[in-house]
């Protein structure tokens, strides 16, 4: 699930939720947004039930998917848009 707060300027932060189990192990995001290396977001256990992280973009188009352990990438269902190069969030 994606979540957008808008900020000053042109800047959004986007915070990126799963369910804490789904799948099992280490998550990360990654994207245009920090040059597709897994390990720079990884999602993170909250209280909730859920593993999130949060990232502030310029406005504009980005494209993002999953990773998690074992080479596992996934796209994330609530983005704007999913093509075959993965997700895509609008700004």
């Amino acid at each position: 699930m994606l979540r957008r707060t808008r900020l000053f300027g042109q800047k959004t932060r986007v915070t990126f939720t799963l369910p804490l189990d789904q799948p099992s192990g280490a998550v990360s995001v990654v994207g245009d947004f920090n040059e597709w290396r897994p390990g720079d977001h990884e999602l993170l256990r909250r209280r909730d039930g859920t593993r999130t992280v949060s990232v502030i973009l310029p406005a504009g188009v980005h494209r993002f998917r999953y990773l998690a352990t074992g080479g596992l990438w996934f796209d994330d269902e609530t983005a704007d848009k999913i093509d075959h190069l993965g997700s895509v969030v609008y700004l």
